[in-house]
C-alpha cells in the first residue's frame, strides 16, 4: 500500500492506493490557510486514520505547491506562503516516523498521467496545470525529470514567448517577476482577457460556459487564450518535443482548447507538421493525489 497527498492551499486530500493502483481509499478536508504547524498536524492526523481503518503502515508521498529546495532542504517556490521556508518532509517524518517523498504538485499530476491517465505508454510526457496557478511536469518513460535545482518542469515562470500581437499587456506575477506565463493562462488571465472584450467580472467557468452557448465576446476571450496558450505550449514543443501534453486543473475542462490550439501552435513549431497529442486528464483533480503516491514507483517496483 502507498500513501498519497495532495497539499493544496485550500484543501488537502489523501488517497491511499493498492500495488496493482487501485484506490483503497480516499478523502479530503479544508486546509488549514497560513498556519504551518496545524498543516503538519492534519497532514499527519489524515494519515494515521487511513493507516488505522485500512489496518497496515504505508509509504507515503507529498504534493506540494513548491519544491524542496536541494540546496537548503527547505521549500521555496510555493505559492501557498506559509510552507516556504520549513523543512515540509523532515517536519512530517518527524509526526509520522518513517521517510516521506515529496514532489511539486505538477510533477505529480504528470506521474499520475504517465503511469495510467492519459499520457499511459507515452515516451515524453509533459503535464500542464491550468488553474488558480499555471505549472507543468516532465515523465520520460514513466520516470519524473526533477532537474538539478528541482524546477524541471516550471514553465509558468517564463515569460510569454513571442510577445506582442494580442497578448494582454504583462501582469505582475508573486514570484517578484512580471509577464510570466501563469499571468496570461491562470484562470484569473482568462478573466482579464475578457474584461476586455464585455466588461463584468466575469469568472473563468463563466466566460467558458458562456463561449459554450454562442456569446460572442466570450467566444472570443476563449479563441484569444487559445492563442496565448498555442505559442506558450509550442515553445515546450521546440525544447522538449513531446509525445503528449496532458493538460490539468479547472480550465482544462474548456473543451474547446483542445480543437483550437492544435489548430493554432503549427505556426509557432519549429517543424513542418506536429505530431504531438494535446488531451485532457483521465483521472480529473485525483491525479495530483494519486501522483503523490506513485512517488514511491510504479506497480511492481521496489520503493
Amino acid at each position: 500500500m502507498r500513501i498519497g497527498i495532495d497539499l493544496g492551499g485550500t484543501k488537502i486530500e489523501i488517497a491511499a492506493l493498492a500495488e496493482d493502483g487501485g484506490e483503497m481509499l480516499r478523502r479530503r478536508i479544508d486546509a488549514p490557510e497560513g498556519n504551518y504547524t496545524a498543516t503538519l498536524d492534519a497532514v499527519a492526523a489524515l494519515i494515521v486514520d487511513a493507516e488505522r481503518e485500512l489496518g497496515a503502515a504505508s509509504r507515503v508521498g507529498i504534493g506540494i505547491p513548491g519544491t524542496i529546495s536541494a540546496a537548503t532542504g527547505l521549500v521555496k517556490n510555493a505559492n501557498s506562503t506559509w510552507l516556504i521556508g520549513q523543512p515540509l518532509d523532515r517536519d512530517l517524518e518527524g509526526r509520522i516516523k518513517r521517510p516521506v517523498r515529496c514532489a511539486n504538485d505538477a510533477n505529480c499530476f504528470t506521474l499520475s498521467e504517465a503511469i495510467d491517465g492519459a499520457g499511459a505508454g507515452a515516451h515524453v510526457v509533459f503535464g500542464v496545470i491550468l488553474g488558480t496557478g499555471v505549472g507543468a511536469g516532465i515523465v520520460i518513460d514513466g520516470v519524473l525529470l526533477q532537474g538539478a535545482n528541482g524546477i524541471a518542469g516550471e514553465w509558468g515562470h517564463n515569460p510569454l514567448p513571442w510577445p506582442g500581437g494580442n497578448a494582454p499587456p504583462a501582469q505582475p506575477c508573486y514570484c517578484g517577476r512580471a509577464g510570466c506565463i501563469e499571468t496570461y493562462l491562470s484562470g484569473a488571465g482568462l478573466a482579464r482577457i475578457h474584461e476586455t472584450h464585455a466588461p463584468g467580472g466575469k469568472s473563468a467557468e463563466d466566460i467558458a460556459a458562456m463561449a459554450g452557448g454562442g456569446d460572442d465576446a466570450a467566444m472570443r476571450s476563449l479563441e484569444q487564450y487559445a492563442s496565448l496558450l498555442a505559442r506558450s505550449l509550442a515553445h515546450v514543443i521546440n525544447i522538449l518535443d513531446p509525445d503528449v501534453i496532458v493538460l490539468g486543473g479547472g480550465l482544462s475542462n474548456i473543451g474547446q482548447l483542445y480543437t483550437l490550439v492544435p489548430k493554432m501552435w503549427g505556426q509557432w513549431v519549429f517543424s513542418d507538421r506536429v505530431d504531438t497529442k494535446l488531451v485532457a486528464n483521465l483521472h480529473g483533480d485525483s491525479s495530483g493525489v494519486r501522483g503523490a503516491a506513485w512517488l514511491w514507483g510504479e506497480p511492481g517496483q521496489a520503493p
